[in-house]
């Protein structure tokens, strides 16, 4: 059995190296930087955006009407390309085929590339207003689609602790026309939750349910039920899409949606109530909203101790915790949008029902606490030539934050971003979410700066550096402490369909010494290195990734140092038959030292997920997906993968303990449209 493993990731291995000297047209750069994303923060939900991306490769944006928001969407697109091909259109009129976009100043060959398969040209329908609501109804497009986990082990929780079967099951129904509406509803019982019993009588455990309007005479967007909200830089309110530190200039930029909807299955990241925004008069928009909801929680004698943010609720102690407490949201934004500046006001009031008095350890001693809480902030973005300068600055209850950025565009093929954001040890902001080291707009002060380069067809290169401080305690560091990030990367398409790139990371920051209490505090040093080929020809493709890991920390004498390492390497190979069934095979082999040295692997996974496990021991990890859909009516995913360690016998700890050295889970998923 060992050799046969072996041999099927040689197999892999050896299909692309043959292939290495043909053609290949390099991946979305949206999966690489979501990949890099998720090396940061393991918990991320982008259903949303992922499944508004997959809409716009059905239904293309049309150039010659898009709005500045419908083009702030694709993350790739900086402000100022954003902005000049507005402009563009403007002067010129209509583009009558998109090669026109290499006439606009700034728009590079890559950009162009990756925007194509999003954007289409038509000719602008005269008079053309807000459909009948006959029109609606009778043209709108129905989608169903659910979703089913089976796992092929038992965890322990299951023979006293969990409540119900292993099973995970969601359910979504969306209708939408276009842009105009959007109603849906969505459902889920994660695995080990009761189903139509004990405390989800109901059905599932979770239901988000939105109407979504948009361009309705003076109202530009009404959303009722779950929906999300962001603006300007995410200081204030940030419950949309940021990429934050990755390989390109582009998706430094915070992507503030405004009002959209939420119809993901995330437990945790939204609002329920009403939101709109009108626009009163040309360039000024008024919005509003109001939420009201329940979260899960601790209450002690009347005091809230505890949010608990999982959404898990299958041990009794986790149904316990579920809706004890509730959560009002009121706010609004006065926002002015001219061709080369913009000016916004938003404001947020928000309180619980009792005290939130969670114990504070010494590291989160400024957190937020108490019962009524506020935000507010001024977002600016003033776009000169080759200039743009955007930022914020907020406001709270406690504390303040500020965050500007300056970018200089010498070229379309030459571009340089700095970045100053200084968010207050002491700034309390329940729903801000923008750039930076931390995962919280709170104690932190840095400085980014970046520079983009394509000096030669096929060539693009990325360097960048973050210095940063803390000037506060942080989790695992029991002193004020700084620290920087080093980023580096060389991307060469030398054909259509063939890429490749080799990046570097180094991050440099403080941690306390296991074992003194923090007491002692030394420096950790960690360095990444990743290649990977891709190649894309017709029906075929094939990816392979191999990363380096190198992590170290002195101990407390501060002479010697604890160097712990991993690497793994990854092949995925795929298949296309007729548009209509698609096959990927991917195996993964890893080992590293300790969960410092882990690594990381992204995978293909079900529609509008991205699965991007982390791995630390030594073992493999095998997958297979097969996807077929029928006149983009009917689609049917099937997905199976394995995780296999060589150097345990158990999996997990607690409930989730799996007394076996794999795990095997399937996944399928049906999509039906109508």
């Amino acid at each position: 059995m060992k050799y046969i493993k072996w041999g099927f990731f040689l197999v892999l291995l050896l299909a692309a190296l043959a292939a290495s000297a043909q053609n290949q047209n390099n991946l979305l750069l949206l999966e690489e930087d979501l990949e890099e994303l998720a090396m940061e923060s393991e918990e991320v939900n982008w259903e949303d955006e992922l499944e508004e991306l997959s809409h716009r490769l059905q239904e293309p944006v049309n150039l010659n009407t898009a709005t500045r928001e419908q083009l702030e969407q694709f993350p790739f697109l900086t402000d100022t390309q954003v902005e000049n091909l507005l402009a563009y259109l403007y002067i010129e009129g209509p583009m009558q085929t998109l090669y026109e976009l290499q006439l606009v100043e700034g728009m590079d060959r890559t950009t162009i590339e990756r925007l194509s398969p999003f954007v289409c040209v038509k000719p602008v329908e005269v008079g053309k207003s807000f459909p009948s609501w006959e029109k609606l109804w009778k043209y709108g497009k129905h989608e169903i689609l659910t979703r089913m986990d089976v796992p092929f082990y038992t965890r322990k929780g299951y023979e006293k602790a969990y409540l119900g079967p292993s099973l995970y099951h969601s359910l979504r129904y969306g209708f939408r026309y276009g842009d105009y509406l959007q109603v849906g509803v969505a459902g889920e019982k994660d695995a080990g939750e009761p189903f139509f019993a004990l405390h989800d009588r109901k059905g599932y455990d979770h239901y988000s349910y939105y109407l979504l309007l948009k361009n309705y005479k003076r109202l530009k967007t009404l959303a009722l039920g779950t929906y999300r909200l962001s603006f300007g830089e995410g200081l204030v309110l940030g419950n949309s899409f940021g990429l934050g530190k990755s390989f390109s200039i582009a998706t430094t930029r915070y992507r503030s949606g405004g009002i959209r909807k939420h119809g993901s299955t995330d437990e945790y990241n939204y609002f329920r109530g009403a939101a709109a925004t009108v626009q009163l008069v040309p360039r000024w928009q008024v919005s509003a909203f109001y939420s009201h909801r329940t979260l899960d929680g601790v209450v002690e004698e009347g005091v809230i101790t505890s949010i608990y943010k999982t959404g898990l609720h299958r041990t009794q102690q986790e149904a316990d915790k579920m809706r004890r407490l509730s959560l009002q949201t009121a706010g609004g934004r006065v926002a002015y949008e001219g061709r080369s500046l913009r000016v916004g006001m938003t404001g947020i009031y928000y309180f619980f029902n009792r005290m939130y008095e969670p114990t504070l350890r010494p590291y989160a001693r400024y957190n937020l606490h108490g019962n009524r809480f506020y935000n507010a902030g001024i977002d600016y973005a003033w776009l000169a030539g080759r200039f743009s300068w955007t930022g914020e600055a907020a406001l709270g209850k406690h504390g303040y934050a500020l965050l500007n950025r300056l970018q200089y565009n010498l070229s379309s093929d030459y571009r340089l971003l700095l970045l100053h954001r200084y968010y207050s040890h002491d700034y309390w902001a329940l729903y801000a979410h923008s750039f930076g080291e931390g995962s919280a707009v709170q104690n932190e002060n840095g400085w980014y700066v970046a520079a983009e380069a394509s000096p030669w067809a096929g060539w693009r290169f990325f360097v960048s550096g973050d210095f940063f401080s803390f000037p506060w305690w942080r989790y695992r560091i029991s002193k004020p402490s700084q620290g920087m990030e080093l980023r580096a990367q060389a991307f060469y398409a030398p054909k259509e369909t063939l890429s490749m790139y080799l990046n570097y990371r180094y991050k440099q920051r403080e941690r306390d010494v296991t074992g003194t209490g923090g007491k002692v505090t030394t420096p950790t040093y960690h360095h990444r290195l990743r290649y990977r080929l891709n190649y894309r020809a017709g029906v075929l493709t094939l990816r392979t990734t191999v990363d380096y890991n190198h992590f170290r920390q002195q101990d407390g004498e501060g002479y010697r140092f604890n160097r712990r390492q991993g690497w793994q390497c990854t092949q995925l190979a795929g298949y296309t038959l007729l548009q209509s069934l698609s096959l990927f095979l991917q195996g993964t082999y890893f080992h590293t030292d300790d969960y410092d040295s882990r690594v990381y692997a992204y995978e293909p996974g079900l529609l509008y997920t991205f699965y991007t496990p982390s791995f630390s021991g030594r073992g493999f990890r095998y997958s297979a997906r097969v996807r077929w859909e029928w006149r983009n009516r009917i689609m049917l995913l099937a997905k199976i993968g394995q995780t296999l360690y060589q150097d345990r016998n158990e999996i997990g700890s607690g409930n989730d303990l799996i007394t076996d050295n794999k795990k095997t889970d399937l996944q399928l998923q049906v999509r039906v449209k109508f």
